[in-house]
């Protein structure tokens, strides 16, 4: 969140937007100063006098994730549980070796301001769990956590609040005849996730989803299988909008991602028909979650792939796969993405190639 730009700012208080020690994230009754140093950093006046309202309007203790890591997935039959970390320049390390149930067609999001989580996702025998893996702020993942909600997988998760993360959507019980849902599940600024939300909108799955918004406080899920263009809005309180008119190519097995500090792009993705609908196309969506036309693809066309926010304010699309009429060809290569939405020429990958797995931004620094 951030302050108001306007009006009363006071010191405590429980109210978000004007309370300094809520921006902060302390306790509302906490004894605070202006001249703690916390406060001065938020107001951006390291010494001498603090101008009470004016000098903290606007202003947020709100700093965007620089790192990102690719994690899990599936090839050749084989299911991962590695991960990949991406610097806050963009490089890609090679693999780490994993930690905890390797599965497929998982989600992933931002939460707590630096951290992540994995979540959901299918495994041998198993189109679907609950098992989560929180990630450290240094991109370090923890053996699993018993899950929560329908065990699921193919659906989207993104950041929302500016320290929260929503999961939502998917496949219950696995293809062909599983059912797909339109639940979510919030998970807190600790990373423990809540129970079953009833669901909003057009139940699919194989979609994708990021945040959007000032200080990253909002989310937008998007696209999905059965072809379609549909996005859902989600409120800084997470609260799921019902649907939206469609804008561009409707398409399912793409990804999403921040970027800009307060946007979002959708790339990718398999348009059909089968096996030539693969695609590169993205859409942009602006600081108010407008979903804008299609524009011209970069890269290899390809799907199942995975998308992540890094640099505080880019993004970073990698790996997944593209079909030939003979047969199906995993990848690790990534496109880079800048802080106005141009989404550059192939890199080389690096790491395991794979498809249905999932990104995320964690740490600060």
């Amino acid at each position: 969140m951030a302050l108001n730009p306007s009006g009363a700012i006071s010191l405590a208080g429980p109210s978000a937007g004007q309370s300094i020690a809520v921006e902060l994230g302390v306790s509302a009754t906490a004894t605070i100063s202006l001249n703690d140093v916390n406060v001065r950093t938020l107001a951006q006046v390291p010494s001498g006098v603090i101008v009470m309202p004016t000098d903290f309007y606007g202003k947020s203790s709100f700093t965007p994730t620089q790192k990102a890591l690719f994690g899990f997935g599936l090839a050749a039959s084989t299911y991962y549980s590695i991960t990949n970390l991406v610097s806050n320049t963009g490089v890609v390390s090679a693999d780490t070796p994993g930690v905890g149930t390797a599965r497929t067609e998982i989600s992933a999001a931002g939460y707590g301001g630096d951290k992540a989580i994995f979540a959901y996702g299918g495994i041998p025998g198993n189109p679907g769990t609950t098992i989560t893996n929180l990630v450290s702020n240094t991109g370090v993942v923890a053996s699993d956590t018993p899950g929560v909600g329908n065990a699921k997988a193919s659906l989207a998760a993104a950041g929302y609040g500016g320290d929260k993360a929503i999961f939502g959507y998917g496949l219950l019980g696995g293809a062909p005849f599983g059912t797909v849902i339109s639940t979510t599940n919030l998970v807190s600024n600790t990373g423990v996730v809540s129970a079953n939300t009833p669901g909003v909108g057009t139940a699919r799955q194989a979609l994708a989803a990021a945040t959007y918004g000032g200080n990253n406080d909002k989310a937008i899920f998007g696209f999905g299988f059965a072809r379609t263009n549909i996005t859902n809005l989600v409120s800084n309180t997470g609260v799921v909008a019902s649907d939206t008119p469609g804008v561009g190519s409707a398409r399912y097995s793409l990804a999403a991602a921040g970027y800009g500090g307060d946007k979002a792009i959708f790339g990718y993705g398999f348009i059909g028909p089968n096996p030539t609908g693969q695609t590169s196309i993205t859409n942009l969506v602006s600081n108010t979650g407008a979903v804008v036309s299609n524009t011209p693809g970069v890269g290899q066309v390809r799907f199942i792939l995975a998308a992540a926010g890094y640099g505080g304010d880019k993004a970073i699309f990698g790996y997944g796969c593209r079909q030939t009429p003979n047969n199906t060809i995993n990848l690790s290569m990534t496109n880079l993405v800048s802080n106005i939405g141009v989404v550059s020429a192939d890199t080389p990958g690096v790491g395991t190639i794979r498809q249905g797995l999932a990104a995320a931004g964690y740490s600060t620094t």
